[in-house]
C-alpha cells in the first residue's frame, strides 16, 4: 500500500469520525427540545476547533436572530479594556479611576474612592454599593448613572469581596468613552472589526449618551460565538490577527474573587468553573445567556434564552451547565 493511499485512508477516517461527532452533538441538541426544564432555551451553537459542528433553534428562534445578551456583555467590555491598555490609552489594571472620572466624583467623596482601580471594576471588587439586583431600577432611573454609582456608600474596601454590580462595568464604559474619544459602541465596532461574524446591534445608553457597560446589548448567538472563538484562540482571529492581547485573555480568566452564591471564580468579566471534569470559562447574562469556552477540548458553546426570567434562583442556569456537561461528554466519547 502506497503512502498516498495510507494518507487518504487516514483522512477518510478522520472525516468519518468528525461527521460522527457532528451527528452525535446534533442529536443531543434536538433532544433538548422536549425537556421541560429547558423551556426558556432559544438557541444552542457548538463549535470545535473553530468550526460549527451543531446548532439548533427552539420554538421558532434561530441562531442568527438578535437577542439581549444581558450581562454576558461584561466580557466584551473587558476585552475593550484590554485593547485600550494595549493601545496605551489606559495604563493597566492598577490604574486609579478617580482622575479619569473626576468631573463626576461626589463633592464629599469617601477617601476610599481614590483607591478604586480599573482592575477592581473588572473583578467586581470596587467596594461601592451594588447597582444590580434590587438596586438596578433606581440606578437606571437616575439622571446621571456615572455620578449616582460613584456616590454610593462603600459596602467593602476596594479590592475586597465580590460585589456584583453592573455599575462597575458602566464606569468602565464611561472611561473607555473618555480615553478613546468615541462612544463605546464605535470603539467596539472599530477594534473588534477584524473578528469575522462579530456584530453588536442595538445597545442602550444612559442620559449622557454613554453606552450601558455590561447590559442591554443585542447580539446573535453566532456573533457571540465569534467573540468566544476570539478568546479561545487567545485573542487571535482565524487568520492570525492579534486583536485582544494574549496576556489579557490569561489575566481575564485568572480568578481574583468568587461568587458568594455559587463559589465560581471570577476574573476580569469571566466566571470559571469545573464542568464535565474540564476547566470552563464562561460569560453569563440574566435569563440564561451563556458563552462557554472549554480550552482543553477546543470547544466554544453559546446558549441563548428568554431574557425575561431569572436563571440563577430557579436552577435554570444549573440546567444549562448540565447541557454543557453533556456536550463535553459527547465530544470526549467521539
Amino acid at each position: 500500500m502506497t503512502m498516498l493511499v495510507i494518507t487518504l485512508l487516514a483522512l477518510l477516517g478522520f472525516h468519518s469520525a468528525a461527521a460522527a461527532q457532528d451527528q452525535s452533538v446534533t442529536t443531543l441538541l434536538t433532544r433538548l427540545e422536549t425537556r421541560e426544564e429547558l423551556k426558556p432555551l432559544k438557541t444552542v451553537v457548538v463549535a470545535r476547533d473553530g468550526e460549527t459542528i451543531a446548532e439548533k433553534g427552539y420554538r421558532g428562534h434561530t441562531p442568527s436572530e438578535s437577542t439581549n445578551i444581558k450581562s454576558a456583555s461584561k466580557s466584551i467590555v473587558s476585552a475593550l479594556v484590554g485593547i485600550a491598555i494595549d493601545k496605551g490609552l489606559l495604563d493597566g489594571p492598577e490604574q486609579k479611576i478617580a482622575p479619569l472620572l473626576k468631573e463626576d466624583l461626589p463633592s464629599q467623596a469617601d477617601p476610599r474612592i481614590n483607591d478604586i482601580t480599573i482592575g477592581n471594576l473588572l473583578s467586581m471588587q470596587a467596594g461601592l454599593g451594588r447597582m444590580s439586583g434590587p438596586n438596578y431600577g433606581r440606578w437606571v432611573s437616575s439622571r446621571n448613572w456615572v455620578r449616582f454609582a460613584l456616590a454610593q456608600p462603600f459596602d467593602d474596601e476596594p479590592g475586597g469581596r465580590m460585589l456584583y454590580s453592573t455599575a462597575s462595568t458602566h464606569l468602565l464604559s464611561a472611561i473607555l468613552t473618555k480615553v478613546g474619544g468615541k462612544p463605546t459602541l464605535a470603539l467596539a465596532r472599530e477594534w473588534l472589526d477584524p473578528v469575522e461574524g462579530f456584530r453588536i446591534g442595538a445597545w442602550e445608553r444612559d442620559p449622557q449618551g454613554i453606552y450601558l457597560g455590561g447590559n442591554q446589548m443585542a447580539m446573535s448567538a453566532r456573533s457571540l460565538l465569534a467573540f468566544g472563538e476570539l478568546y479561545r484562540n487567545r485573542g487571535r482571529t482565524a487568520d492570525g490577527r492579534q486583536v485582544v492581547p494574549a496576556d489579557w485573555v490569561e489575566l481575564s480568566w485568572r480568578p481574583r474573587t468568587a461568587s458568594r452564591f455559587t463559589g465560581d471564580g471570577y476574573g476580569y468579566g469571566w466566571f470559571t468553573r469545573r464542568i464535565g471534569d474540564e476547566d470552563v470559562y464562561y460569560a453569563w447574562g440574566y435569563g440564561g445567556q451563556m458563552l462557554y469556552i472549554v480550552p482543553s477540548l477546543n470547544l466554544t458553546v453559546v446558549m441563548t434564552s428568554d431574557e425575561s426570567g431569572p436563571s440563577a434562583r430557579n436552577s435554570y442556569r444549573d440546567a444549562l451547565h448540565g447541557v454543557l456537561a453533556e456536550i463535553i461528554s459527547t465530544a470526549k466519547a467521539d
